[in-house]
């Protein structure tokens, strides 16, 4: 598992009735990507550190085009 900065990390509930987590990677241990991350989560605003399990897959977000034009 790899991720960056501003990717997704979504945990899947591993019993019936368990919630879907989502939360925003916003600090990566290690140059290569691996884990662990820092994880803001959108249900509860807190950030956690997480060493992600098999239950959890990382969402990548598109690079932010600038449409600022020429300076």
């Amino acid at each position: 598992m790899r991720a960056q900065i501003g990717d997704r990390l979504v945990l899947e509930g591993t019993h019936l009735g368990d919630a879907r987590r989502v939360g925003i990677v916003i600090a990566v241990a290690h140059d290569d990507g691996s884990p662990p991350y820092e994880v803001r989560w959108l249900d509860t605003g807190r950030a956690t550190l997480i060493f992600p399990g098999p239950e959890a897959r990382i969402e990548s977000q598109p690079p932010v085009a600038d449409v600022s034009g020429p300076a």
